[in-house]
């Protein structure tokens, strides 16, 4: 039953319900780093550096579970994430000093990487075909989780402060994910060549082992075009309360907000996925992050304009969350699905310094000069580049390892 076609579709579902509770961890962040703040009396740079703690720890845990799993099966490493995810919120409601919460919310931030990156890996693993559509599906739960969660979590942080709420959630997260975490599965060795079967004109994808894979010119492209692009995700889950509040933002259109971007966030991963399954994935990243750059732009630029505000928030949402599948996906695709967890997890840990520099950088610049109009400009240039990046010109799917890149194609398809 576990290495049937239909269990991974039980698989599909158990992964986009864990990608929807962990995202709490990063996407609800905005507004635990601002009633901390407000709260505690810390500094906007001291509780920044709890976000970029957060995303080092979420994102340098990956390759080490990735192989892990890929070694001995998810369900192990899963159960001890699990674990994690609950421990790290509830010592975090604890926390005296920035330097604990830092501290325990990045234990925290271990727990959410591996989730994250084993719940992509399933969808990579068994979606060989469709890996765009699959993997947006399931990234969907990530992007758009905190969608059924941030209204009752405000409410939460106003009526009961900070630390209550840390320590219910995490009894809630702890409850609903050791549960999940043990119906994880992945298929066996030959799984997709008993699909390829069925279409004997589908070519096998060569199988790159993490060393040799970090040694092709085409995943050192993609890791910095990956870096860059994520760090304008991350600059709205990491500022996004505080932006309005600089831009005057009512509180009823920031409520639209809190709906507008996880949702379009979220349905930004399937969309992109369903695209570059046609399109193929280097010209949907083309046009996706060149256009993500200029709302980062029009944002920096016109963004005190109320509804200007809530339109380009909720367009960058839209565009913002599509990395996410397009560089997992890629990566199957240029790579193979053996490895795909180890692979993906260091690929994902350009998510660090994106957090780097969504965190603790960008609330530098804020502190430099004092409005946040800053490091927004600086994210759209980096949209730009990670849009040049992503040309075909640059990226074509490498051949077997220790061989050649075949010629460009017209689109890489899975």
């Amino acid at each position: 039953m576990q290495n049937s076609g239909y269990y991974r579709w039980v698989l599909m579902g158990a992964a986009i319900c864990v990608k929807m509770i962990i995202s709490i961890y990063q996407y609800s962040w905005f507004l635990f780093a601002f009633t901390i703040t407000r709260q505690e009396g810390w500094s906007l740079e001291q509780v920044g550096l709890t976000f970029t703690v957060l995303i080092l720890a979420a994102t340098l845990v990956q390759p080490f579970s990735g192989m892990y799993a890929d070694a001995a099966g998810p369900r192990r490493p899963c159960l001890l994430a699990a674990c994690l995810v609950g421990a790290g919120m509830l010592a975090a409601s604890y926390a005296t000093s920035p330097l604990e919460l830092c501290l325990y919310y990045g234990m925290g931030g271990l727990g959410v990487g591996a989730l994250n990156g084993i719940s992509t890996a399933t969808a990579l693993k068994w979606f060989p075909r469709k890996r765009g559509l699959a993997t947006g599906v399931v990234e969907f739960g990530f992007g758009a989780g905190t969608l059924f969660f941030n209204f009752f979590l405000q409410d939460s942080l106003e009526l009961f402060g900070w630390r209550e709420t840390f320590w219910y959630l995490s009894l809630a997260m702890a409850a609903a994910l050791l549960p999940l975490a043990l119906l994880y599965s992945y298929p066996s060795g030959d799984w997709e060549q008993r699909l390829n079967q069925r279409r004997p004109e589908q070519p096998a994808t060569a199988q790159y082992r993490p060393v040799q894979m970090v040694a092709t010119h085409q995943w050192q492209i993609i890791y910095l075009g990956f870096t860059l692009i994520i760090a304008t995700v991350l600059m709205f889950a990491s500022h996004l309360k505080m932006i309005a509040q600089e831009f005057g933002i009512s509180g009823t259109l920031f409520a639209l907000v809190m709906v507008a971007f996880p949702l379009g966030n979220g349905f930004s991963r399937i969309v992109g996925g369903v695209v570059s399954d046609y399109l193929g994935r280097e010209r949907t990243m083309l046009l996706f992050f060149s256009l993500l750059g200029l709302c980062m732009l029009s944002l920096g630029l016109f963004g005190s304009q109320p509804w200007v505000f809530v339109g380009v928030v909720f367009l960058a949402g839209l565009l913002g969350g599509a990395p996410f599948v397009l560089y997992a996906a890629m990566v199957g695709d240029y790579f193979g699905a053996s490895n795909a967890t180890a692979n993906w997890g260091l690929t994902i840990t350009g998510k660090a310094w994106a957090g780097l520099i969504a965190g603790w950088f960008s609330g530098y610049l804020v502190s430099l000069s004092g409005t946040y109009r800053t490091p927004l400009l600086v994210l759209a240039l980096c949209c730009f580049v990670a849009a040049a990046l992503s040309s075909p010109r640059l990226l074509r799917t490498p051949g077997p390892p220790g061989r050649p890149a075949a010629p460009a194609p017209a689109g890489t398809k899975s």
